[in-house]
């Protein structure tokens, strides 16, 4: 009996296991990624796994998830919708949302990709949340210390402008700051 041989089979069959394997777990991931038409289907951008679909709690809002979406407590929200406005308005009443920023506080990227511009905007501090009313009509403003807001502006040209927005506590923003930026920037046009 050659011996070589038999020692090889079980090799060969793991190596065949392993890369099955791997190949589902890549299909898994990309199942779990959320894909999201924006724009009436104009547009499509995929989410990070890590976010998960929640009812809106505004009926301006398209949509809205809260990351990550394995934690109970201290979330960061995002919310999407398709709105108009200027940029520049919209950044300022972003940073009038928190206490004590300026300007010069405020952390801006404008990225032209297909079909788009995007304006990211990293703003930090006491955070002011609005407690229902929505941003054109406030309720009742509880102060949230230690807070991050990253907002994007897709600037289209057929399709308007879209807002997309996370906010939450700075330890939680943090890690999902990538995924959201990559979101966005990757944003395609159908």
């Amino acid at each position: 009996m050659n011996y070589r041989f038999r020692f090889c089979i079980p090799a060969f069959v793991l190596s065949i296991v392993f890369a099955t394997l791997t190949s589902s777990l890549g299909r898994a991931e990309d199942q779990a990624a959320l894909k999201i038409d924006l724009a009436d289907g104009k547009f499509l951008m995929v989410a990070p796994a890590v976010w998960e679909n929640v009812p809106p709690k505004s009926g301006i809002i398209q949509y809205e998830f809260k990351a990550p979406k394995d934690k109970k407590e201290d979330t960061a929200r995002i919310t999407i919708m398709q709105a108009t406005g200027g940029i520049d308005a919209n950044i300022d009443r972003w940073i009038g949302q928190f206490e004590g920023v300026k300007d010069s506080d405020v952390k801006k990227e404008k990225k032209d990709i297909t079909g788009a511009t995007v304006h990211i905007v990293d703003i930090a501090g006491t955070y002011k949340e609005s407690m229902g009313g929505g941003p054109f009509a406030p309720g009742k403003v509880e102060k949230r210390e230690n807070y991050r807001m990253l907002a994007a502006i897709i600037e289209t040209k057929e399709a308007g402008t879209i807002f997309v927005k996370m906010t939450g506590p700075q330890a939680t923003v943090e890690p999902l700051a990538e995924g959201f930026k990559k979101s966005v920037m990757e944003v395609k046009s159908k």
